[in-house]
Formats: structure tokens, sequence, C-alpha cells
């Protein structure tokens, strides 16, 4: 009656052995390390740099417990395990004089960080190597800032690619216009008579729906003016925010920063969060590193380039230098910017087989590009980032047709490995609107580790003082649902590790909650037991009606329970929603061990005992006769 097939008993047990082999590195705690990563987006760390790196360390007498290389995307990143936090210092200080050797000029980012300290055995498990969970910042420590994003400059992004759009549609319908500008916050439009503004507007308005016209007058001019509607100035912001946010998830995802939080508060703020990061200043350099794209033309006339030999630069253009040293001279006027870029990939060209990037750009950048092809063909069109306030050149290739459609190939004289980095950079490198820090706060590593030790002693505490109670109340059966208990919590932190999930202090709360609303189960179950034995029915039958019929109580109690869990994994956000996957967690974990893994113990101690006189389960309260 109370024996389990074999299956079930190798179920739990392989359950246990899982849930302690990725319980483990959560307890080898984290050893300190020195991270090494590009400073700017058209340098690459590889596998070549590693030799440097350890070369530098070893010149430099610094003890490392290992150093490795850990591809991230297309940009990879060096990581070195040091014995101690002073030596930690040690080896960045050495590190960034040796590799930074230009002042003002950083060329590698080399940051603090902490990684975890899992023995050799662990990590040489490969694809199944226990990793422990994440923690979050109010556990490890780091930095947190808080990012103003400036709307305006959204804005006058947008109406300055607007005002293009105006020149444009005016040239194509072969209207004249004396000029198209952006006035502060609206697109101006001058025509000589009346007339010919009459049939601008009437042909803007089918073009450009996100635009409200008015007409005015300028001495002998006639005026249209073009303001964004407030449904446009919406999805403006909110398409620069959601911009912003995918863009410094990108960046910082490819410097290997582990779990980043990055998500918007309001309507104009990003809270950014870098676990693990010990150094503000280099935190603030990873959020310096995010870039703007631009596309613009270059100037290779006769007189440009007299002036740019004799030093000088001309009215209307600027002067910068691409990848290969060399100078060049830029127009001031903006093609396209990265707004107008949906995707970049790398690849091949189809007719000389050389590596190649991949443009996709949208409609409106699309039209944009073909028309400015078709009108320069033979010259020269350069693709700018601008990282820290500083222009790179990242490829200058020469207009050899029109190009229409918005697909764009960039080709040259570059690797795979190139066009693969040039490809990222496009995809991640546009910013929407200019951003600003404007709160920032750091917890060090002290603190991050004292709210670890007081959430795990509570918890701790919290767990002897319900196992002594039920022990004392229950007898055997008291130890079962006490190393029931134990198998729940080893799961839920093996879930937790093999999910990579964020750990923080109210995720230790929802583990302190699932003790409680497991040993219920248990409660249930026990009770339940004892009711059947002050019925007449014999201890094999008790332990059998006691699991089942204590069945449904337990899955009505969890389910309701679980459906909050959802709803506040579902409409919460931030410390709530790190509180709900715990708690989700928990309960399913305690279902299966107080049901199934109680019960097993159960019917190991009970099941084969054909003659059993009774249980221990503590007094069983029986009704007097009347």
């Amino acid at each position: 009656m109370n024996r389990y097939p074999l299956w079930k008993y190798i179920t739990v047990l392989v359950a246990v052995i899982i849930g302690l082999l990725y319980t483990l590195p959560n307890f080898y705690g984290e050893s300190p390390a020195v991270q090494v990563s590009s400073a700017k987006a058209t340098i690459k760390v590889d596998e070549a740099m590693l030799g440097r790196v350890e070369q530098i360390l070893t010149a430099g007498n610094i003890p490392v417990s290992s150093v490795y290389y850990e591809q991230n995307g297309t940009l990879g990143t060096i990581r070195a395990r040091l014995p101690s936090t002073d030596v930690q210092l040690q080896a960045r200080d050495l590190l960034d004089k040796s590799l930074n050797t230009t002042p003002g000029d950083p060329q590698y980012t080399v940051a603090l960080n902490l990684l975890p300290a899992s023995p050799p055995w662990m990590r040489a498990l490969g694809w199944f190597e226990p990793k422990p969970m994440y923690l979050g910042l109010d556990l490890r420590g780091g930095v947190h800032f808080l990012l103003q994003v400036d709307m305006q400059g959204a804005l006058q992004a947008r109406y300055d690619s607007l005002a293009a759009d105006v020149r444009t549609s005016l040239r194509d319908e072969k209207v004249p216009s004396q000029g198209v500008e952006r006035s502060g916050s609206s697109v101006v439009a001058t025509f000589s008579n009346a007339n010919e503004r009459d049939r601008a507007q009437s042909i803007l308005r089918s073009r450009l729906p996100d635009l409200e016209f008015t007409t005015g007058e300028d001495g002998n001019r006639a005026t249209l003016i073009g303001v964004l509607s407030p449904a446009a100035v919406t999805r403006v912001q909110d398409s620069a925010l959601k911009q912003n946010i995918n863009t410094l998830h990108n960046r910082i995802n490819e410097l290997g920063v582990a779990e980043p939080v990055i998500q918007q508060q309001g309507s104009d703020r990003i809270i950014v969060q870098l676990p693990g990061v010990q150094d503000v200043a280099k935190a603030k350099e990873l959020l310096g590193r995010t870039a703007t794209l631009e596309i613009r033309m270059v100037d290779d006339s006769p007189a440009a380039q007299t002036a740019l030999m004799g030093g000088t630069v001309p009215f209307g253009l600027e002067r910068y230098t691409d990848r290969d040293g060399r100078p060049l001279l830029v127009r001031r006027q903006v093609v396209l910017t990265g707004e107008n870029l949906q995707d970049a990939q790398p690849g091949r060209d189809s007719q000389t087989q050389q590596a190649a990037v991949h443009l996709t750009l949208d409609g409106k950048g699309a039209r944009i590009f073909r028309d400015v092809t078709r009108d320069n063909v033979g010259k020269r069109m350069a693709i700018l980032l601008f990282e820290n306030g500083k222009g790179e050149v990242v490829t200058a290739p020469v207009i050899r047709s029109e190009i229409a459609g918005g697909q764009v190939q960039i080709s040259g004289s570059m690797t795979a490995e190139e066009a693969a980095d040039t490809a990222l950079l496009l995809r991640a490198g546009a910013l929407a609107a200019p951003m600003s820090i404007i709160e920032e706060r750091t917890i060090g590593p002290s603190l991050g580790a004292d709210n670890i030790s007081k959430g795990f002693h509570s918890t701790l505490y919290g767990f002897l003082a319900i196992a002594v109670f039920i022990i004392l109340y229950y007898h055997l059966f008291g130890v079962f649902s006490t190393i029931g208990l134990t198998m729940n919590v080893l799961l839920l932190l093996a879930l937790l590790s093999m999910l990579q999930a964020t750990l923080t202090l109210p995720g230790i709360a929802a583990i302190a909650l699932t003790l409680g609303m497991a040993i219920d189960s248990n409660v249930l179950i026990n009770e339940r037991i004892r009711e059947e034995l002050r019925n007449g029915a014999s201890p094999q039958q008790a332990i059998h009606q006691g699991f089942e019929r204590a069945w449904g109580t337990i899955l009505d109690s969890n389910l309701t329970t679980l459906i909050v869990g959802l709803a506040l994994l579902a409409f919460g956000s931030g410390p709530i929603r790190g509180f709900a996957v715990v708690h989700c967690l928990g309960i399913v974990t305690s279902m299966f061990t107080s049901v199934v893994g109680v019960r097993a113990l159960a019917n190991l101690w009970y099941g084969r005992k054909k003659k059993l006189a009774s249980l221990s389960i503590g007094t069983v309260w029986k009704p007097k006769a009347n």
C-alpha cells in the first residue's frame, strides 16, 4: 500500500543530487578580479590580447589564480582572477598604465569586478557547469545611475529630419520654395506667393501626417509653419526612450557586465544598475561609450584638399580621421542618423566575395539614401560614430550608383571580423537623444556582504525554529517534514542558479516565506494522518489516506497563492518582480517536496513493515465515547 515504484525513488534521488550540485556554487562566494575590455568602438579585445595581459601581470609579479578570454558577441573580454582585493587594485593600476599609454585617450577599459569562486572541477563540466545565481545590487554591491533623457534634443532631431523630408517632397512635386529650415520647435518653409504656399500645404498634409500646418506672412513672402501634433510628440519621445534603452543594453552587455539592470522610470528617465562593478569612474566610462551614428558626405574637391594640406578647414566642413588614421573633410550636413537604421549584419559581397556589412534602412531613410546616392555618384559617403564627444569615421565608401530599396552594402578593405565589428557598432551605436547622469549611488561590497549575512542568518534562524517545533510536535514525521523542508530550499536555490536569476533582499524574504508555506503543507498532511488514526484506520491506511486526502487542500491553497505571485510578476516591477519569481518557484518546489519527497521518506521507513502497530507522529487524541 505504501510503497513507491523504483522510478519514483530514483526521481527523488536525482532531484536531490541535481539540487545539491547546482546549489553548491552559491556557497563558494566570489573572488576579486580585473576585467579588460575595449574602450573604443573601433578597438577589439581578442585572444591575442590574452598573452599580452598575462605577460604584463607576470612582469609585475602579480599573483593570478587564472586568466581567460571570453567572447561577448563580437567584442571580447579578458578576466583575471586574483587572490585578494589588494592584489586586485595593484593589477588594475598596472594594466591601466601598461595598456593605456596615451594620456586622455584610453584604448582599453580596465575595471574591477567580482567572479564566482567555483572550484575547477565545476568549470570543467562545460555546458553543464553549475553557476551561482546572480546577486542584485543590494547584495553584491555595485553602482546605480539615474539617467535623464533630453527629450527636447530628440524633438529637435526629429524636426531636422522632417525639414529634410519637406525639402524632398517639394522637390519631387516641383514646388518652388525660397527655403526650408527648422526654427526652434517647428519647420518653416517660405514661398514667393500664397498660391505656391497653398499648393505645398496640400501636398505636405498628405505626405507628412505628423505635422500640423499653419500659414503666415513674412513681408512679401508667404510662410508655411509645421509643428508636430501632440500624438506625434508622444511617439517621438517614447521611441527615443526605447531606443536609448536598447542601445544601453547592447553596449553594456557587449562589455561583459553580469546581469545589468536597465529599465525605464517615468516618461524620460532610465535606471542603470551594474552589479559587481566597484569603480564608479569606470562605470561612467562604460555608459559614456554609448555612441551616435551619422552618415555625411565627404568633400574631396581640389579646393578642400588644398585647404586640408594647408591645415585649414573651410566653412561648412569638419575634419576627421578614418580607421587608417588618414584625415578627410566631411560636410556638416547630416544625411542620415542611426534613427533611420533598422538592422546591420555582416556578410559577403555577392560579386567579389569580400567581407561586407549589409544595412537595412527604414522607409524614410531609404528615400533619403536613394536621393543622395543618385545625386552624388562617384563621391564618397562617410559613416561616423561619435563616442564621448569624439567622432571617428568607421568607413568612407565611394558611391558607385543610385541605391534604392533601403538595402545598403558597405564593402572595402576589411576582414570578416572587421565587418562583424562594424555591423555590431552600427546596430548598437545609435542614441536617439542625449542623456545625462542626474543621480549616482555606490553600494560597496562590504555593505552587500552584510546584507547577505543578515538575510542568511534570519532565514537560517527561522528554519531552525520551524524544525525544532515540528520535530517536537510530530516526532518522526516532524523529522520527515524537516528533511523535506531542507530539500525544498535546496531545489529552490538550484532552480534559481540554473535559471541564472538575480537574487535580491526581497528574494531572500520570498525564500523565508516559502519555508512557512512549505511547512504548512506538511502540517496539513500530518494532521490528516492523525485524523485517520483517530477514526480507527490502521497505521498503513492512515499514511495512505493522509497523503491522498490532504492533496486537494494543499493544491487549492498553493494555487491561490500562486495566482497572487503571478499577478505580482505580471504587473509588478523591480524588487516586486524579484520577490514574485522566487515566490512562484518556491510554491512549485514546496508542492513537490511535501507531497512526493516526504511521502517517499515515509514509505521508505514504514512501507516495508507489514505489522505496523503505531506511528511516531505525536499524541493522537481520540474522542471520548458517550
